[in-house]
């Protein structure tokens, strides 16, 4: 009679950039495993949890992640626990102490070692090799580790390193293996999409990985996350405006608007050069749905500097936009050399009036498309209604478009058998969050 397998499940916090580790070790360890999903609730032999080391409520997220487990272990639902990730890369010293009851420790990049602690010795294509955690039919697609940025608030040059390119020829290899697997999908990600190739290369080469990455047959739409405003390539916007794969979407995260602050963060760019960049990606990709990210109380940021920020987001009416507070993180240049005088009160009072704008901007903007015609992607089926997205919309961050099952417009078919498929839609309604649509015809 043939040995039980032992069982393993992995939980993820933060980023998709650590879903893609994730997935990397899932797919080593089937060999050994039967990996059962993110949201079992049934216990394992062996849980391992990838944390989050980003800013403070990142942190404390994974911290009672981690105590949660712990009293699991204690219960019984669990045999073991390894911990890898940005969290404990940054506090390798610290976190054994405080939670002794963990029984390994491992850092950001440690996966040989967690490997070979989960008794997986024979390691094949490594870089290559997926166990998909999201649904089969899209994928992210990591570009590249680190970060050369020093922007003063942020930690994560110091928790993962220098920039390092993934070479062209093993992204293709991967999102080849995934279209294999029933991909549709790829959203490319990285600390900063646009700095791509220079370490390698000598140039950048997004756009370049981009055709590339389009010509893989089964692959209908690229996403690019994460793009840094200074030094970006222009070509992408070509890409982007001829390539029918590349979706018109771009994440670019902006953080601020005011000059002062904009310095201070060392972001290498100004208002009046940030407001031309935008005009830029809207005059060459016509239609272009823009998301952006923006910090609220960095230091440098008073009440005028945020009159600034709201006024940019009232004149600029991105598609999309999220927002968090400063946190001093240390080891930053803002922790070492800035007073965070700003309350942490005030701060989310900033935040809430940002936010509370952001949501007026975003159900304009999902009215003005009422009566659109529209390619979604059926990312699930649930209690009749269809949840999909259209290349306007991320997995994920964004909203999402909710049609009812119509057995005739599909023509017949079940209805779980459209999930990761194409259809055509018509948009007939809207929040400031989600839209509502009805079919036309399965493409």
């Amino acid at each position: 009679m043939a040995e039980k397998r032992q069982t393993l499940q992995a939980i993820t916090m933060g980023c998709s950039k650590n879903r893609v580790d994730t997935e990397h070790i899932l797919a080593q360890a089937v060999s050994c495993y039967d990996i059962l999903p993110e949201d079992w609730d049934g216990g394992a032999d062996c849980l391992i949890i990838n944390t989050c080391g980003f800013i403070g409520d990142a942190k404390e997220e994974s911290v009672q992640m981690i105590l949660q487990a712990v009293e699991r272990k204690k219960a019984g639902d669990y045999g073991r626990i390894a911990v890898f990730g940005c969290l404990s890369q940054r506090y390798p010293d610290e976190l054994p102490g405080l939670i002794p009851e963990v029984d390994a420790w491992f850092g950001a990049r440690d996966f040989r070692p967690l490997l070979e602690y989960l008794g997986i010795t024979s390691v094949g294509d490594f870089e290559i090799k997926r166990q998909l955690t999201t649904p089969s039919h899209y994928a992210y697609l990591k570009i590249s580790e680190g970060c050369d940025r020093r922007c003063a608030y942020c930690a994560i040059p110091h928790i993962r390193g220098r920039h390092v390119s993934v070479p062209e020829e093993e992204l293709v290899a991967e999102a080849e293996m995934l279209a294999a697997k029933g991909v549709k999908e790829l959203i490319v990600i990285a600390q900063d999409t646009t700095y791509y190739g220079l370490d390698l290369y000598g140039k950048r080469m997004l756009a370049d990985l981009l055709g590339k990455l389009s010509g893989i047959d089964g692959i209908e739409w690229i996403r690019i996350h994460y793009s840094y405003p200074d030094g970006f390539p222009r070509d992408v916007l070509d890409v982007m405006a001829s390539n029918p794969k590349v979706c018109r979407y771009m994440d670019i995260p902006l953080q601020h608007i005011s000059d002062k602050v904009l310095e201070m963060m060392h972001r290498h760019v100004d208002g009046e050069w940030t407001r031309a960049l935008i005009r830029e990606m809207r005059e060459r990709v016509p239609g272009v749905v823009l998301r952006t990210t923006m910090i609220v109380g960095h230091p440098g940021e008073g009440k005028k500097e945020f009159g600034e920020l709201l006024d940019f987001v009232r004149e600029a009416r991105f598609g999309r936009l999220g927002a968090f507070t400063y946190s001093e993180e240390e080891g930053t240049y803002g922790a070492e050399h800035y007073k965070d005088t700003v309350s942490s009160k005030e701060k989310q009072r900033r935040l809430d009036e940002l936010m509370t704008l952001q949501s007026e901007i975003s159900l304009d903007f999902n009215r003005s498309r009422v009566g659109d015609e529209v390619k979604v992607i059926v990312d699930g089926f649930s209690d009749g209604v269809y949840v999909c997205r259209s290349e306007f919309e991320s997995p994920e961050v964004d909203g999402e478009i909710l049609i009812k099952y119509d057995s005739q417009a599909v023509g017949g078919a079940e209805p779980y058998s459209l999930v990761g498929e194409f259809l055509e839609v018509r948009i007939t309604g809207a929040d400031e969050y989600d839209l509502i649509g009805e079919i036309i015809r399965v493409l």
